[in-house]
Parts: C-alpha cells; sequence; structure tokens
C-alpha cells in the first residue's frame, strides 16, 4: 500500500511540473506580442508636426513628410517626437504604424528607458510599447529607432499615441498649422518710446548671439521699424547675411503685381550689397550683404528714416562690425505712399525653416537708443516682450525674453520648458551714455 501512495503522489507532482512548464512558456510567448487588452492610449501626437530626426536637418527634411514619417531605413537614425505635459505620474506610449511588409523591431525610449516594439501590420495600426514614468513636467521626447527589418524600410509611424495619468493634465503639442509649428515661436522686444519724444530720425542697437546659439536658418533681427527690418542672418553652414527690408506700400506676396508708382526704390547701395525685389511675406526691397559675423561678439546697427519727396519716406540702414571697426553703409531705400518718421523701434528672434525647430537659438539686445528731430539722442530702456501666433494659441512654449545683466535678450525653439509671460514689460539697467556717431561723416 506504501509503494502504490508513493507511486500516486510522484505521477501527480510530475503532472503539476507538466503544467507548470507549460504555463511558462505561454507567457514568455505572450511577453513578444502585444497585450490581450492594450492600456489606455487616447492622444494621438501627430509626427508630420512634432517630430525631427535628431541632430540632422537633412535626414529630417526627408523622413518627415505631409503623412508622418516615412523612409526610414538606416538603423543610426534616431527620430524625436515633442509634446509637454503638466502632471507627474505613469504615461502609456505607443505608435501608430505599419510595415511595407515582412516584420520590424524598432526601440521605443522615453526619459532615458527603452522598450521593443514589434510592427507587422501592413495598414496602421495602434501598437502598446510600454508604460514609463513623468517625473518632471515640462517638455519630453518619445525617440523611435529601428533595430531589425524584413523590407527596405522600418516603418511608417503617423502618430505617437500616449495615455495614462501623466497626460490628465494640459498637454501641449502642435495640432495644426505644420509648417508654423514646425517653425517654432517667433518672439519680439518692442522698445517704449518715451512719452515726451517727438518724431524720431535715427535708432541704434547692438547685437549679441552667444557662442553656440549661431544656428542654421535663424534671423536675429536688430533693428525694426514700422515698415521693415533691419538684422542678421544664419544661412547655411557657409554662408551668414546682413538683412534690410522695406515693405512696399502695396499688399501683396508677388512683388511682380505691386504697382510702378508702390515700388521702394534703390536710391543707394554699400560695397558689395545686392538689392532685389522680395515676397511671400508681403513684398518689397530687400538689401543683401554677405558677411562672416562671429557668435560672441558685439554687432551695432543703426537706421534712419525720414519723410522725402513726393509723399515717400527714405529709410537708410548702416552695420558696424568689431572686425572691420567702421560704419559701413547697407543700402538707402525710398518707399512711396508714405510720409514717416522712424516708428515702432523693436527687435525680434525667428527660426525660418520647419527642419530647425527642434533647435534653440538665443540673442542679446544691448544699449538701445533714438535720436530725435532736435538732434537728441533718448536711451530706450523698457521693452515689451511678445510672441507669435504660434505661442499664443499654446502649439508651442518653447519661447522666452526679457532681461540680461546688461540689456535684453530673446529665445526660442528646441523644446525648453522655461518661458516668459506674454505681454510682460521688463525695464533695462540705464547706462546714460549715447552712442558717439558723426552722422555727416557717415558713408552716402
Amino acid at each position: 500500500m506504501k509503494n502504490k501512495v508513493s507511486i500516486y503522489f510522484s505521477v501527480l507532482l510530475g503532472g503539476l511540473l507538466l503544467i507548470g512548464s507549460s504555463c511558462s512558456k505561454e507567457s514568455d510567448e505572450g511577453n513578444k506580442k502585444q497585450p490581450s487588452s492594450i492600456p489606455e492610449m487616447d492622444v494621438s501626437i501627430l509626427t508630420t508636426a512634432n517630430s525631427w530626426v535628431y541632430n540632422n536637418e537633412t535626414e529630417t527634411a526627408a523622413l518627415i513628410t505631409d503623412n508622418g514619417i516615412a523612409h526610414w531605413k538606416k538603423p543610426a537614425t534616431k527620430i524625436r517626437t515633442y509634446f509637454r505635459v503638466d502632471k507627474l505620474g505613469e504615461i502609456n506610449i505607443g505608435l501608430k504604424a505599419k510595415v511595407l511588409s515582412g516584420k520590424s523591431t524598432v526601440k521605443v525610449t522615453f526619459n532615458g528607458e527603452s522598450k521593443v516594439i514589434e510592427i507587422t501590420d501592413s495598414s496602421f495600426k495602434n501598437l502598446f510599447a510600454g508604460t514609463f514614468t513623468v517625473t518632471q513636467k515640462g517638455y519630453h521626447f518619445v525617440e523611435i529607432q529601428g533595430i531589425t527589418k524584413e523590407a527596405i524600410e522600418f516603418a511608417e509611424v503617423s502618430h505617437i499615441v500616449i495615455g495614462g495619468s501623466a497626460t490628465k493634465g494640459d498637454l501641449y503639442y502642435v495640432k495644426d498649422d505644420v509648417y508654423w509649428g514646425r517653425r517654432g515661436p517667433s518672439v519680439h522686444l518692442s522698445y517704449q518710446k518715451p512719452d515726451t519724444v517727438g518724431d524720431v530720425v535715427w535708432f541704434y542697437n547692438e547685437v549679441t548671439v552667444p557662442e553656440g546659439n549661431d544656428v542654421v536658418n535663424s534671423y536675429f533681427m536688430a533693428n525694426g521699424f514700422g515698415e521693415g527690418y533691419f538684422g542678421m542672418q544664419v544661412n547655411s553652414a557657409t554662408e551668414r547675411r546682413i538683412l534690410f527690408s522695406v515693405w512696399s506700400a502695396y499688399s501683396t506676396d508677388d512683388p511682380n503685381q505691386i504697382p510702378d508708382d508702390y515700388k521702394v526704390e534703390k536710391l543707394a547701395a554699400g560695397n558689395n550689397v545686392t538689392v532685389q525685389n522680395f515676397g511671400n511675406e508681403g513684398s518689397g526691397k530687400q538689401s543683401i550683404k554677405l558677411f562672416n559675423w562671429k557668435a560672441g561678439a558685439t554687432y551695432k546697427f543703426l537706421l534712419k528714416a525720414v519723410p522725402s519727396q513726393n509723399n515717400s519716406t527714405d529709410y537708410t540702414a548702416y552695420f558696424y562690425a568689431p572686425e572691420t571697426g567702421e560704419w559701413e553703409l547697407i543700402a538707402s531705400l525710398r518707399r512711396p505712399k508714405t510720409t514717416t518718421y522712424l516708428t515702432r523701434p523693436h527687435s525680434f528672434l525667428e527660426n525660418f525653416s520647419p527642419s530647425m525647430g527642434d533647435k534653440t537659438r538665443k540673442v542679446s539686445f544691448t544699449n538701445q537708443w533714438i535720436y530725435d528731430v532736435n538732434g537728441t539722442w533718448h536711451e530706450l530702456v523698457k521693452a515689451k516682450f511678445t510672441a507669435d501666433a504660434t505661442a499664443r494659441k499654446d502649439a508651442r512654449l518653447d519661447y522666452d525674453g526679457g532681461l540680461t545683466d546688461t540689456g535684453f535678450f530673446l529665445k526660442n525653439c528646441g523644446f525648453f520648458s522655461d518661458n516668459e509671460i506674454i505681454d510682460s514689460f521688463h525695464t533695462r539697467t540705464s547706462t546714460s551714455i549715447a552712442p558717439v556717431i558723426d552722422f555727416d561723416l557717415l558713408p552716402k
């Protein structure tokens, strides 16, 4: 009887071990597939509006299409999709993706933690990657990187999908106006003219781009006025410009549509300055000087505006570089159908390429002065910080501006989390040292 009991328990134990082994194998297989119950991911973030290839402008332009991420072939490519949260906690992350054929595996990283996801469907499907933790408020990114693929491309990804407790507060990302959303917010400083000052003839400003902030496709606009703008650009890795533009009083984006009596006229141009028509943002005449200005150096801008003959106004722009040590004429332009002195002195900072909206740039403006019709300099120590429609509708919150130790600054793009209140006023410390300029000696 004792032997029979032993045999019985041996058979029973063996069966339990066999059952346990079978259950463990099924669990392992389940870990390689999508869970039977996918966690909540009820927020869909357009990759076409919110994604960039990390540190690669050329790939960004090629891979981020009107339909989302496509043509994605290189394992080294890292694609980041940005959004901002104001709550802490768990966040479920996935992709709305498809493969052309076969199977791909992709690494999904958030806040330094990575998961691997398998994509097999040839039509778009929401795929859960994993649950992560948001430990601080502000901007975050989801990074995807290809691991293996059977087709020529890893996948097409139309959306990053998220959910969970961390997404239950305010969420910020670009939902529409994709072109402007990808360019990022433009920011401005409007210098406040003292009430006691009459008509203004001259506007003086000094500009410094800190080292590392001279990002390609940036415009650091120093001397803005009611009818145009004057500043410096980074146009490519090898080209930089000083740009002075005056809009026509005729409203059109096509310079060819401007009637002759509304066309801005070139009166004079400095050495190696090209004067030409421009359009697509209003139309008028622009003056371009190729000049390899340097980050970290301070450049001076001087602008004149005076009424001229036959209901017109003449605008003249001068540029001073420490490399040359003298004032240079950029151009003198006449705007018909306008009689005015200089109005609305301001500065702005913009990124003019959607592929560079993930890069931060910053600029400092110091020592602003205006010179009136009575021959007196007046210091501008107060400025209003403003931002464009992209910022005002909360599509992008990576904007900042205000005071430095010596003046004002503007900063935008790159998905930093601290920002200034739009329409806030800032007052810098007065220097009380007016520019020393002999206007009669300036080049004509």
